[in-house]
């Protein structure tokens, strides 16, 4: 029960990590194998977590027009128009800063804004945030090593 408790916690962070809340998935993922737990399935379950919650950011995207003056939208309107240039100018590729802090949110978004397909968003984020977490797991066992 432990790790099951263990690892629906890492995969909410993550997800609210990639939305509107701001949240340290990096932290949760690195204090869990710290503590011992497989890290094949953390960095499973953080990359699913945070995957899917970039594709709220794109759905959200998707709706902007309605949800963009919302005090809970998740990218602030400078945040986006900038994310939004850079789509324009480097296409989809962009994606593959999805794991970036700040800007990484905004491009999910303005994936959604330009109508980026679902699946070619889906192979350029999984393999953007799974890098992430992959260097991240194994700098924290070159740590612990």
């Amino acid at each position: 029960m432990d790790t099951f408790l263990a690892l629906a916690g890492l995969f909410a962070i993550a997800f609210v990590a990639a939305t509107i809340l701001p949240a340290q998935s990096e932290a949760a993922l690195v204090a869990l194998q710290l503590a011992g737990y497989p890290v094949l399935l953390l960095v499973v379950v953080a990359s699913l977590g945070n995957i899917l919650g970039s594709v709220v950011n794109w759905a959200l995207g998707r709706g902007v027009e309605r949800f963009r003056d919302r005090r809970w939208f998740p990218v602030s309107p400078a945040a986006l128009d900038r994310a939004s240039g850079w789509y324009r100018r480097w296409g989809r590729w962009s994606l593959l800063l999805s794991w970036a802090p700040v800007v990484g949110d905004a491009l999910t978004v303005a994936a959604g804004v330009l109508r980026e397909p679902l699946w070619s968003f889906l192979v350029l984020v999984a393999i953007a945030k799974t890098g992430r977490y992959i260097v991240l797991a194994a700098l924290t066992a070159g740590l612990m090593g």
